[in-house]
């Protein structure tokens, strides 16, 4: 038996000993949530439920198992067996049990974000677009808006009216393609996200027998993170537990920051209307922040229009109050972060204790010219995905074929590397395939192909290797990356650097005994970097992040940057209350990621056109967030120590501490005029763009990093740049 009282505080415990009924736990940032469903998973097997019986849902499978994990360190084995994972593994799982009563074959693939968009392109020809009219919308536009009306369950129309009023003359067209898209998954046996949770939904709602039979099978379930969920997933938890109600979530409404993707908010104040009688549990006291930090997140969220009311207090004592820093201009800005953390640094706080959050990805250019230049390591987390690079994609094309026949997508995109095949001979050889029913290495049998079709045979030879009868997946993979590798290096500069992201594949793939399983769950569970597959050693190094990528994760101290208006409040949010509101949880989530210190950053004399949303022009200054607080939460000062009244009337030095090596005085011809380059200038150069100085060298050459184009080496006498 484990001493609970010891571990728990009052709230927890109550959590961890109501196991009949619904419960609803409203959990504040870094007030132990993980802890209370790993200690109610221990106690719920610990009195005797079967760990088959109990499902623990979450919103990444690590997630889960590293609570599954902890609660077998600390009471019984059994807990690795209780059931856990995510809304579309669990999605996944009961659908290849019982695809066959929706019209699909167990067989059938998952199509991730990307090959979404492929095929949604492929079919805009169907749509006979009228001439004259406007650009249509691009594939990621067309994905996003089929994908959110599906979600939200919202008719494509009042969506677009909504969200998309620009494209609102495009409607009728919008209607077809979702019906042209939906067609064309079912006759190639293709599932996307959102029709693996929209599948389980359907199938719970119409099917007496499955619902009857998993709600036999998990009589006790648990929602990690349930301020996440959208309507569907709510709907799921609703019919998983209709019959017993033993259902627990767990959630903090002040989190909820994923409405671009679905994620209802709402669904905490409902989950009480749907399970009659739930009891409400609070969890406040925060085990990460000092008091200070806390304060000003209480007093953040008291101006939120709708919310769960709690405080959030710690023990810990001591503590300063968070800092709000008017840097005056973006380089600046990007400087005093520098200097900071080298400040840090030389204090003893490890690097790797420190993170800077921004809005979005793009807000973080200068700062990472600025670091790179300084020599500062960093990590950069929001962006770009592991699984969206081509040479991955292109690389796991050659395997999903073995696995599904039916799947266009990647025959297109395996057939297209090989010499003298392009489109027409692409389709071609698919509709081949498809109405002869030809397996995947009998294409080289192809009645069409000819001397220079030898790339064939070559790709024949390989699906018909890796398609052997229990081939292990590291040696498919292994297979694929000897026939591919030729292939990157004819096709990608950076050949090197991308063979190493497809080796990055073979110790994963070794630890799956199916092909199927080892590419569902990459689809399922992708990483987001090759660092994902194999951790690297990252003790000395800054992480930059977007605030999104952030959650859930903590730092010792924490440097918010463009804290400012039409930045952090985004100026796309002026024009919705109910957007505006998902900013102030944004702004929240960023804040208590600091466990010991808090810097609000902002370019004071930087000017953001807002204009195309607000009318108003331009927008100056801190953020209406900071703004609106009571003075004696926050501490305002200047880049250079010295305290001011208000962070609007602080002065600092111009340029006292950019610590410029060099300046370059150049004769700028066109303008007949003198211009003066110090380090850190910004700039804008004709062709490239936008730029930050970034070295000189001799012969009157400059370096600048430009923001789209790179780092680029230009001779001053034969080139033009105007400083901004």
């Amino acid at each position: 038996m484990l001493d609970y009282n010891s571990v728990l505080n009052p709230s927890q415990m109550e959590a961890v000993m109501t196991l009949e009924g619904p419960v609803l736990v409203i959990a504040g940032a870094g007030s132990g949530k993980t802890r209370t469903l790993v200690y109610r998973v221990a106690r719920l097997v610990e009195t005797g439920v079967a760990p088959e019986e109990i499902l623990l849902l979450t919103f990444t499978r690590k997630a889960a198992q590293e609570m599954l994990n902890r609660a077998a360190g600390l009471s019984d084995i059994r807990c690795t067996y209780v059931s856990g994972g995510t809304f579309h593994s669990l999605a996944h799982r009961v659908l290849r049990t019982h695809a066959e009563v929706l019209g699909y074959r167990n067989t059938f693939t998952i199509l991730d974000r990307s090959d979404m968009e492929a095929v949604i392109h492929s079919l805009v020809s169907e749509l006979s677009l009228p001439a004259g009219l406007m650009r249509f919308p691009k594939r990621e536009t067309l994905a996003n808006i089929l994908s959110k009306a599906a979600n939200v369950q919202q008719p494509i129309d009042e969506l677009v009216a909504n969200e998309y009023g620009q494209f609102i003359h495009f409607i009728p067209q919008f209607s077809k393609l979702a019906v042209l898209y939906n067609d064309y998954k079912r006759s190639n046996q293709l599932m996307d996200y959102d029709d693996l949770i929209l599948n389980l939904q359907r199938l719970l709602k119409e099917n007496d027998y499955v619902r009857g039979e998993l709600g036999r099978q998990y009589r006790f379930i648990m929602v990690d993170e349930y301020q996440d969920t959208n309507s569907i997933q709510a709907d799921i938890v609703y019919w998983l537990g209709q019959g017993h109600r033993n259902i627990m979530v767990v959630g903090d409404d002040s989190q909820s920051i994923y409405s671009f993707r679905g994620a209802n908010y709402r669904n905490m104040f409902e989950f009480k209307n749907r399970f009659t009688g739930a009891r409400l549990i609070r969890l406040e006291e925060n085990y990460r922040s000092t008091q200070p930090i806390l304060t000003f997140t209480n007093s953040l969220m008291d101006n939120a229009s709708e919310k769960f009311t709690k405080c959030l207090f710690t023990r810990r004592e001591g503590g300063q109050r968070p800092k709000v820093i008017d840097a005056r201009t973006e380089p600046e800005q990007a400087l005093y972060v520098c200097r900071y953390v080298k400040d840090l640094t030389n204090q003893g706080v490890p690097v790797s204790e420190i993170a800077v959050l921004f809005r979005a990805a793009y807000h973080s250019f200068e700062l990472e010219a600025e670091l790179s230049r300084q020599g500062i390591r960093y990590v950069k987390y929001g962006g770009f995905k592991f699984l969206e690079s081509a040479h991955i994609k292109d690389f796991l094309a050659h395997l999903r074929v073995v696995v599904n026949r039916d799947e266009t997508v990647s025959w297109v995109r395996i057939l297209r590397l090989i010499k003298n095949v392009g489109q027409a001979k692409t389709q071609t050889i698919i509709n081949w395939i498809r109405q002869n029913r030809i397996t995947a290495g009998q294409i080289e049998k192809w009645p069409g192909a000819g001397k220079k079709d030898s790339g064939l045979k070559l790709l024949s030879k390989l699906l018909n290797d890796i398609s052997i009868n229990n081939i292990s997946p590291q040696k498919a993979v292994e297979s694929v990356l000897e026939y591919y590798t030729p292939i990157l290096m004819e096709r990608f500069d950076d050949f090197p650097k991308r063979q190493k992201d497809l080796e990055q594949l073979i110790p994963m793939a070794g630890r799956y005994k199916r092909l199927r399983n080892f590419l569902d769950d990459l689809t399922l569970e992708p990483p987001s970097s090759p660092a994902d597959i194999e951790p690297s050693d990252v003790n000395d190094t800054l992480t930059l992040s977007t605030v999104h990528s952030a959650k859930g994760l903590e730092w010792r101290v924490v440097i918010i940057i463009w804290v400012m208006e039409g930045r952090f409040p985004s100026a796309m949010s002026y024009n919705n209350a109910g957007e505006l509101e998902e900013e102030r949880r944004l702004m929240y989530v960023a804040a208590t990621r600091a466990k010991d210190e808090l810097i609000l950053c902002y370019p004071g004399e930087e000017s953001i056109p807002v204009w195309q949303m607000t009318g108003t022009g331009f927008r100056t200054g801190l953020s209406s967030f900071i703004r609106e607080l009571p003075s004696d939460v926050l501490s305002y000062e200047s880049p250079g120590g010295h305290r001011g009244f208000f962070a609007g009337t602080i002065t600092s030095p111009a340029r006292d501490h950019l610590k410029t090596d060099k300046v370059l005085t150049v004769d700028n011809q066109d303008q007949s005029a003198t211009v003066e380059f110090v380090r850190g200038d910004r700039v804008k150069h004709p062709a490239f763009g936008a730029g930050v100085v970034s070295k000189f060298s001799a012969d009157d050459k400059i370096e600048v990093v430009f923001r789209d184009a790179g780092r680029k080496l230009l001779h001053l006498k034969y080139t033009h740049l105007e400083k901004v």
